[in-house]
């Protein structure tokens, strides 16, 4: 199986390349990587820091700093993956996890996410943690899904069922907007059991307090005028 694993970056030099370096080596029993980094808007040399990884990967770039929606939706353009997946630039999530997800994904399912409540992981800050229960919990109840961890980035999707996704959104609120689209469509999602670290402030998070508010938002928004009730979700 070909998996796309796309990299949004926004001041990761520092990381980028050995993100890039760990999940190549999951490339193994049959797994093919394609690996695809969109540098939104960096200042730091992200840019630079992947044009030297060799071999080389695909390096798609926003002039400017507009959000890890909006570069997951420019890397879909060039995927070509039977299934594509979602990597963050930082350290804070395991590539090994990789080969796990796409070996459900090449077994048959359409979704599959990486949870991290489900993996007993230490937490981040505590609105951090206490705000991703809060939106899952929400999230469940005007879906009817019975999800752990609808903010992880661990997001992996068969070709198809990602592509058929009207994907609007431009910033961390996609996270929401893809899970109530494939929600909405009654597409089954897998969760699994993931490792996670998660970095301080000053590390580089970059997640605030208002892209929580967007969150709340967009699954209101995407909840209103639905269809019939979603055949919720599968943990395990």
């Amino acid at each position: 199986m070909k998996l796309s694993v796309i990299v949004p970056a926004y001041d990761e030099a520092g990381t980028i390349a050995d993100v890039v370096r760990r999940v190549r080596a999951q490339e193994k029993d049959g797994l093919s990587l394609e690996v695809i980094v969109v540098d939104d808007g960096s200042t730091d040399g992200t840019s630079l820091a992947v044009a030297a990884i060799v071999p080389p990967v695909t390096l798609l770039r926003h002039p400017g700093n507009r959000g890890k929606g909006a570069a997951i939706r420019t890397a879909l353009d060039r995927a070509t993956g039977d299934a594509v997946i979602v990597q963050d630039a930082d350290l804070e999530y395991d590539p090994a996890d990789l080969s796990r997800i796409a070996g459900r994904l090449g077994a048959g399912e359409r979704v599959v996410y990486g949870s991290r409540i489900m993996g007993n992981n230490p937490h981040s800050y505590l609105r951090y943690y206490w705000g991703g229960r809060l939106l899952t919990g929400a999230f469940n109840l005007l879906y009817g899904t019975r999800l752990t961890d609808v903010t992880t980035c661990y997001k992996g999707f068969a070709r198809d069922a990602i592509l058929a996704a009207d994907l609007r959104s431009s910033r961390f609120e996609f996270c929401i907007e893809v899970t109530a689209l494939m929600a909405r469509r009654g597409e089954r999602i897998v969760e699994i059991p993931i490792a996670y670290n998660p970095r301080s402030m000053s590390q580089g998070k970059k997640i605030r307090w208002h892209d929580g508010v967007r969150a709340l938002w967009t699954m209101i928004r995407l909840r209103v005028g639905a269809g019939g009730p979603s055949r919720g979700a599968v943990v395990g």
